[in-house]
């Protein structure tokens, strides 16, 4: 009964589990160094090399960089263009749901206003991340100086880590009660200007998550109450009638899977934005095959 139960627990979380074992793994790649000697990583979440050989280098702080007048040398240049790739292929926001460490405390907010049916929810627009990015931008190419680097919370939550915490204590507090009692979501969803320009490369992104079998939604809402970005899923799911197909598209979407694990219904799964073909039929057949075998 008991390993049924965990196996069961491990299928309904099974996209969490992975993402919590991805952020952990990647802090521990860079953790390695620094702690025990072995140097997988080298460098931080903004520029680093792998193994000696693989340069990543965070594309927006390379913008800044060179709107602040720097010149950047070759290997960045080139491990920008690796992740420009990577997340114009997979998502730009999958690293906002897979990668940063500042992830699992807004998660563990959230959680808890679900918990404890937290419903207060600030006005603030979702659009205001956007014009925060343009100001991230525009303060390096007049002060030449990179000002957002000094009060990010994802270099300040790594960099404590490592040479211990200090001040990104208080960052990270303020966000997690932000997120807890004035805004669902707040930080991720409406401020974070990183979040905002990962989620313009991945704007045409291959990878998506699909309302394949939205003719079963039974309007129950709990995709919609654990999405951090509830209003990518209504399209998609509802757009039916209007001809829209069921791939979500809206470049907000982090690809979290959580509103795969919660549908009781079975109506998401991750696909690619090519399959956006509407076929009532198609969508039906896994459904019908189920209630045939009796499961």
């Amino acid at each position: 009964m008991i390993p049924n139960l965990f196996q069961s627990q491990i299928k309904a979380h099974r996209w969490l589990i992975a993402r919590r074992l991805s952020q952990v793994g990647v802090l521990v790649l860079f953790l390695l160094g620094p702690t025990s000697g072995i140097w997988v990583v080298k460098g931080n979440l903004s520029a680093s090399m792998t193994l000696g050989v693989l340069p990543l280098t965070d594309p927006f702080l390379l913008l800044q960089s060179v709107l602040s007048g720097g010149l950047p040398v070759t290997s960045g240049i080139v491990g920008a263009l690796i992740v420009l790739v990577f997340y114009a292929l997979v998502g730009g926001r999958v690293f906002c749901s897979w990668v940063c460490p500042v992830n699992p405390v807004t998660d563990a907010a959230a959680w808890l206003r679900r918990r404890f049916d937290l419903r207060g929810n600030s006005a603030l627009s979702r659009n205001l991340r956007y014009w925060l990015l343009g100001l991230a931008l525009l303060f390096p190419l007049l002060t030449g100086v990179l000002v957002w680097e000094y009060i990010n919370p994802v270099s300040m939550f790594q960099r404590g880590l490592i040479f211990g915490m200090g001040w990104a204590w208080t960052v990270i507090l303020a966000l997690f009660l932000f997120d807890l009692f004035i805004a669902k979501h707040g930080w991720c969803g409406r401020l974070c200007p990183m979040g905002a320009f990962y989620g313009l490369i991945g704007s045409g992104s291959i990878l998506r998550i699909s309302a394949a079998a939205r003719d079963r939604c039974d309007n129950c809402m709990d995709c919609f109450e654990i999405c951090p970005e509830p209003q990518v899923i209504k399209p998609a799911l509802k757009g039916a009638a209007e001809g829209v197909g069921p791939v979500i598209l809206d470049r907000n979407c982090t690809n979290c899977g959580r509103c795969i694990e919660v549908c009781p219904q079975g109506v998401f799964r991750f696909g690619t934005r090519m399959n956006n073909q509407w076929n009532h039929e198609t969508a039906l057949k896994p459904r019908m095959n189920t209630d045939e075998h009796g499961l």
